[in-house]
């Protein structure tokens, strides 16, 4: 009875419905993280990451099917979540993520690449657990359309809520999203202040901030101390080249294609030929010489050339 007369009471304060219009709505973000079958152990360790730094994600099993994927919008709904990171292996090598915004779209579909995740890389940097992160995009998203919209997906899936499930009032790390070759390159840093005259016992890796600026804080009866912030960097670190976009969630017409991006199926079958290739040139030259030899009387063996004895035994009984 004292939760129903609390809330009661606030619907029927005036200064709380106050409060409520200035501050606005709440921005509710939660992300269901899940993969298909055949992942290998590098991509379930960058799953773990992701779903460590991301205290607003739902972590669920496997999905069954990799051609079914509407089923994601009945999995996100059942859960509650309105944004989907899908990852899907393919033959055990190749490892595509799929982004969507449930259930009316979009959906963006990469290719991940260069994967190095957390416990590869031995950073010396660290986060609080549940903390919010800072998003920093590269200018480079505001020139094309899809990268604008690619931002937007990225925003709303990275970018924890303020009061969310699981989160910590702290803000200690950085998540930078960089566009370079038509690819989205994707780091993690740590926000690692130091006092003005001390040196850190964490090495400094990464780059140097662009916007940090020292902060000046005083206390009576001590002198005014600078505070210099650096970046240091975590993990995990990957990049994404976007394939499609979906203009509905993980169906509807593609409204995006990458033209220039090469499937990795491509790049094996073109390597195979190329060695294929060098095999059958060899075969055809030697076919070619042994006819040569011939037309002109001449046999091998041992590695030696001879002429015919039209008295050998193996023209005499051929």
């Amino acid at each position: 009875m004292a939760s129903v007369y609390k809330s009661l009471s606030k619907s029927d304060n005036p200064a709380s419905k106050e409060d409520a219009l200035s501050t606005g709505p709440k921005n509710r973000q939660r992300v269901l993280i899940l993969s298909s079958r055949g992942i290998t152990y590098r991509h379930r360790h960058l799953l773990n990451d992701l779903y460590s730094l991301l205290p607003h994600s739902r972590k669920d099993a496997k999905l069954d099917t990799k051609s079914k994927l509407y089923q994601l919008n009945e999995l996100a709904d059942l859960y509650n979540c309105n944004n989907v990171l899908f990852f899907e292996a393919r033959k055990g090598k190749d490892l595509y993520i799929w982004m969507s915004k449930p259930p009316n779209g979009p959906t963006v579909k990469f290719h991940l690449q260069n994967l190095h995740t957390m416990e590869e890389l031995h950073f010396t940097g660290n986060c609080l657990k549940g903390s919010r992160p800072v998003l920093s995009f590269d200018a480079t998203f505001d020139n094309a359309p899809h990268l604008k919209l690619i931002k937007e997906l990225l925003t709303q899936t990275f970018g924890v809520p303020k009061g969310a499930r699981k989160t910590k009032p702290f803000v200690d790390h950085v998540m930078a999203f960089t566009v370079a070759d038509n690819k989205v390159w994707t780091r993690v840093y740590q926000i690692n202040e130091t006092e003005a005259g001390k040196t850190s016992a964490i090495p400094e890796q990464g780059l140097p901030m662009p916007s940090a600026t020292e902060v000046t804080t005083s206390a009576k009866g001590k002198k005014d101390s600078e505070t210099k912030l650096n970046l240091v960097e975590i993990g995990p670190r990957f990049v994404l080249t976007p394939i499609i976009i979906q203009e509905g969630s993980f169906g509807g017409p593609i409204i995006y294609e990458n033209k220039e991006f090469v499937s990795p199926n491509q790049v094996r079958r073109e390597v195979r030929v190329a060695r294929s290739a060098k095999y059958n040139n060899r075969a055809e030259a030697t076919i070619e010489r042994k006819a040569k030899k011939g037309d002109l009387g001449l046999t091998t063996s041992g590695g030696r050339t001879k002429e015919i004895d039209e008295l050998d035994e193996k023209m005499l009984f051929a």
